[in-house]
């Protein structure tokens, strides 16, 4: 069985069984290596430093755990590979708030939000709801989908005693991910010890967040109907209107594809903010929109995947592989 076929078979099983809430899935073990080793670094008073130390090991660990687990079989390599993509996950907490918002639930829409951003959602219209999901789903189908994708295909061109890297890779990224979501803040608690975990994301992110926005995303939009050409433009335009290195190129993409312009007057905290504007307004948010966003998403998943696999054959083997005794 090629890798090509492993990782088709895992997208399936992703798009399948989803994320079960009472499925005991590895990255909540990640997040309780992190806790655990939080507490042993934390009261260091060099909190850079054993902060770096903490994301390393992580990381490190759930690499090499990773590798044997792939060496064992095929099978637990399919299974655990698919626990990296989270495309029926992603989907099914947008379309959560989309059936709730149909339904004219306002109050409970404010609620179903609350746990997918950092934003203040109490004093949330209709509108602002949409923009949120559209911009939590734009952003995440890096972090859930294409990366954790890219990154298993890079590392299934590695081998070590002719065992694939693919799922080393792809786990590693999503310790990464994890870090970065448990520690990788900038308040007064995490804004050192946090440091290396956010900073290893942004430049973990560097790449598939620029293929997402410059070429899945757009070509994803035009096999749905939509133009390639808008949304590279804003891609090209506006992805460096956010914050973060790299949720502006997923986002811009998104924007350009879906006609609407995200950003703009957001409240953290109690306090409002103007962000920079990403997209075009060429039209109001509507509760479809939502529905729209959840296709492009599943579409660009599909073409990440046909993609990179197009690649990985036309090379045709592993290009490193390492053997020592």
């Amino acid at each position: 069985m090629n890798f090509y076929e492993i990782y088709g078979i895992a997208y399936i099983l992703d798009l399948i069984l989803g994320d079960p809430h009472w499925f005991p899935h590895p990255v909540r073990f990640i997040g309780k290596l992190i806790e655990l080793l939080e507490k042993l670094f934390y009261r260091f008073k060099c909190k850079k430093f054993f902060g770096g130390v903490m994301a390393v090991l992580v990381i490190g660990i759930t690499a090499i755990i990773s590798y044997y687990i792939a060496k064992v079989s095929v099978g637990l390599e399919i299974f655990f590979l698919y626990t990296t993509l989270a495309t029926k996950s992603l989907g099914g907490e947008g379309l959560k708030i989309y059936r709730v918002l149909k339904s004219g639930d306002l109050n409970r829409a404010k609620s179903e939000i609350s746990y997918l951003v950092s934003r203040d959602t109490e004093s949330m219209d209709e509108v602002q709801i949409v923009r949120s999901t559209l911009e939590t789903i734009a952003e995440n189908s890096v972090d859930g989908v294409i990366a954790p994708m890219f990154y298993g295909f890079l590392g299934a061109l590695i081998t070590v005693h002719g065992v694939s890297l693919a799922l080393p890779f792809a786990m590693g990224y999503k310790a990464v991910n994890t870090l970065d979501s448990m520690v990788g803040y900038k308040n007064e608690k995490y804004i050192d010890f946090g440091m290396v975990s956010a900073r290893i994301d942004d430049l973990f992110n560097l790449v598939p967040a620029r293929i997402a926005g410059m070429f899945i995303i757009p070509m994803a939009s035009f096999f749905l109907g939509n133009t390639f050409s808008k949304p590279v433009h804003i891609f090209y335009r506006d992805r460096l209107n956010h914050s973060s290195p790299n949720s502006g190129h997923p986002e811009a993409a998104f924007a350009g594809s879906l006609g609407v312009q995200f950003g703009g007057k957001t409240s953290y905290f109690g306090k409002f903010y103007n962000k920079p504007t990403i997209g075009d307004k060429i039209k109001e948010f509507q509760t479809e929109d939502i529905k729209r966003a959840f296709k492009l998403m599943y579409m660009s998943s599909f073409v990440a995947l046909i993609t990179f696999g197009i690649i990985y054959m036309m090379i045709g083997r592993e290009l490193i592989g390492f053997t020592w005794r």
